[in-house]
């Protein structure tokens, strides 16, 4: 396996924790003790803890100083793309980059760079809220995922990660709708979120309810991924791909050179 398609420890840990805080409102239940405002409000306070465990075992064994400044500047590029590209219907720039850069300099790297890059822009958007560390653990399983994509190149490629761009786009609205479902539209409705219920009816209900709320928004972003990664990719990876020759990252084994 390519050395930059390995997922440090920390970062499988991260992910495993996210699956049960995205997850959680199909493991509550009436006699748990524990209502639907509380779950969310008791992840958000450990997932910054996770966070900052896989960045600094990232930072500290996986980087040199360049690659850590190559992490500096893509997140800055990305922090400025969000306030830009501000949501309507969808359209947000800030996805594409995590996944052209996690395609490059791999998994961790991707991670690290997503959880970042929304971090860092949230403190300039007003966004920092008990929602701040779904959203970069989520964010950095997009980075995550795009290193550890089959390798291609060329057209297909491109193809590759436009499709994913589209696929991770709908991903990341629905885990973030989910683990904010339970207390988001009250409890009187046919898709409001029931914890006597098990969990196929509570999955009925959130689809019916995504379908409702967010399917135009996630639209809108898996849109903006596929056009930009369609229309930038190539330069981009070109200009990634001698970026990481130049910090010394390791060879990629998972894609062909780009057509000059």
């Amino acid at each position: 396996m390519d050395g930059r398609a390995r997922v440090p420890v920390a970062v499988v840990a991260a992910a495993l924790i996210g699956l049960v805080a995205f997850s959680w409102p199909l493991f509550l239940r009436p006699e748990s003790g524990m209502s639907a405002t509380q779950a969310p409000i008791m992840f958000a306070l450990v997932l910054p803890t996770v966070l900052a465990v896989v960045l600094s075992e990232i930072a500290g064994g996986r980087m040199d100083a360049r690659s850590l400044a190559m992490l500096g500047v893509l997140a800055a590029v990305g922090t400025i793309l969000r306030p830009l590209s501000a949501g309507t219907a969808g359209f947000e720039l800030v996805f594409f980059l995590m996944i052209l850069a996690g395609r490059v300099f791999g998994a961790g790297f991707g991670f690290a760079l997503g959880a970042i890059t929304l971090f860092t822009s949230a403190l300039i958007t007003s966004g920092v809220g008990p929602w701040l560390p779904y959203q970069m653990l989520a964010a950095g399983m997009v980075g995550l995922f795009a290193g550890l994509l089959p390798r291609a190149g060329g057209r297909a490629e491109i193809l590759l990660l436009a499709a994913y761009g589209m696929v991770s786009a709908f991903a990341y609205g629905w885990v973030m709708d989910f683990s904010f479902w339970p207390f988001g539209i009250g409890e009187d409705t046919q898709i409001s979120f029931d914890p006597t219920l098990g969990p196929l009816e509570n999955l009925h209900r959130f689809v019916l309810y995504n379908i409702a709320t967010s399917m135009g928004w996630n639209l809108g972003r898996a849109l903006t991924n596929a056009v930009v990664i369609a229309l930038l990719g190539v330069p981009l990876l070109r200009l990634l791909r001698r970026s990481a020759r130049q910090a010394r990252f390791a060879p990629a084994s998972s894609a062909q050179p780009l057509a000059e």
